[in-house]
């Protein structure tokens, strides 16, 4: 039951960036886990230890925490014969290792990667699937959750070119009766979405942003938002597909306000909008859109706009940047009535011991949990055993495309699968997935 070796390589994400890749090995074999990366980061986040050679990937590179698990991490470990099987146990002694508020002495990548390495171990070591020992360390209800998959279909912001100042819009198969079915109807809306805007902004409109969402050169949200009702009408899911938006609206907050034209140098600083300008127009989006969750209205620390806005608003809020799958922050967010939902990157944190506090923490509140990748994805499918494991009932994971962001859902498919009538979708209630 002991861990015999941890080794750490440099590989590619899905952007092409290094990234961590941990083996672990124990009696039952090898177990092996890769971090993710993302783009729009939040300042609060945990560090990713990146090496800053600008020689060598554009300073991107990780061979810094590759080196800290090979050299640190997995002597330290394996002297310490620690049970696999107990993941708050090995996950403080990483803590402790690293002796730092925000994993920056080892680096949250080496941390993370040995982490859900640990927890593979630990599945392998019952006999179990991923999500049934990731539900036993969580204490989660028994039965299982599948559920809804937010896919991001149309890129703005930081993830594509073009002016449209919000990052994703995604739709969400709320109306499906099962997961499968979600994902299907999911899958025909953005081909009819690919194809619409091929045929309204020219060949290519079909490129796609890093998350597999099409990226058409849109310049507001309405244009956007017309474009996907449309897409959703001609697959013929109207009322059971709806639409969710990721603002990441800290990449547009300048001097207190927020540019809605961020990406050109030469923008206007007398139409910068103020928090409660922004809540306005979300609220006239809301009304005319079939919205029902928008993450990262706005800025990381703008507290005063989050709790206007959720005080006067009937959608699900969702904190990114804001929380950061930090229990001090979520504290903090719950206090201060700013969201109503957490979404969970376990790579902002750095372990998983600490991402599923994070999620119990936003149960225990009545908040809704969505779990996430990150832009720079990898193949790594831990993500889908962990959104059916802590029973969210919410997951978003990307467009129907691109093989990183399909394999989740595929690992979720397979479970459907396994689980069958063991499983149930959570559908209109993904807000309190884990409550059904």
């Amino acid at each position: 039951m002991a861990i015999s070796k941890v080794f750490a390589r440099s590989v590619y994400d899905s952007r092409g960036n290094p990234t961590v890749e941990v083996d672990l090995h124990t009696e039952k074999g090898l177990f092996r886990s890769i971090v993710p990366s993302g783009a729009s980061t939040g300042v609060h986040e945990a560090l990713e230890l990146r090496d800053g050679d600008k020689s060598k990937w554009l300073g991107k590179g990780v061979l810094k925490a590759v080196a800290n698990v090979n050299d640190i991490i997995a002597p330290a470990l394996v002297k310490a014969n620690l049970d696999v099987k107990d993941q708050a146990a090995i996950d403080q002694f990483l803590i402790d290792l690293d002796g730092t508020p925000n994993k920056a002495k080892l680096g949250a990548n080496a941390i993370l990667g040995v982490s859900l390495a640990v927890a593979k171990a630990a599945a392998g070591e019952k006999g179990v699937p991923l999500y049934q020992h990731i539900a036993d360390i969580s204490g989660a209800k028994s039965g299982y959750v599948l559920p809804v998959p937010f896919l991001n279909v149309l890129n703005g912001g930081s993830h594509a070119g073009g002016r449209l100042a919000i990052q994703e819009f995604m739709i969400a198969p709320i109306g499906a009766p099962t997961f499968s079915e979600a994902l299907r109807y999911g899958a025909e809306v953005y081909h009819e979405l690919k194809s619409l805007a091929k045929k309204t902004y020219g060949p290519s409109a079909g490129n796609v942003g890093d998350e597999g969402g099409v990226a058409p050169n849109i310049q507001t949200a309405d244009e956007a938002l017309d474009l996907i009702v449309a897409a959703i009408e001609k697959a013929g899911y109207t009322g059971k597909v709806s639409i969710a938006l990721d603002s990441a609206s800290s990449e547009f907050y300048k001097d207190g306000k927020y540019d809605m034209d961020f990406k050109n140098p030469e923008s206007d600083p007398s139409k910068w909008l103020s928090g409660v300008e922004l809540a306005d127009l979300y609220k006239a989006l809301v009304e005319k859109y079939p919205i029902v969750s928008i993450e990262d209205p706005f800025a990381e620390d703008d507290w005063a706009a989050w709790s206007h806005f959720y005080a006067n608003i009937d959608v699900q809020i969702v904190a990114d940047d804001l929380t950061v799958t930090n229990p001090i922050r979520i504290k903090r967010a719950i206090e201060e009535k700013a969201a109503n939902a957490l979404l969970l990157k376990v790579n902002q944190i750095g372990t998983l011991t600490e991402s599923i506090k994070a999620a119990n923490d936003s149960f225990a509140a009545g908040w809704g949990v969505m779990v996430s990748h990150r832009s720079g994805e990898t193949e790594d499918v831990f993500i889908a055993d962990l959104v059916v494991g802590l029973r969210t009932g919410q997951i978003k994971t990307g467009a129907p495309t691109r093989s990183e962001r399909l394999a989740k859902y595929n690992q979720i498919l397979r479970i459907e699968e396994e689980l069958g009538d063991k499983a149930i979708f959570a559908g209109s209630n993904f807000h309190n997935g884990q409550t059904l």
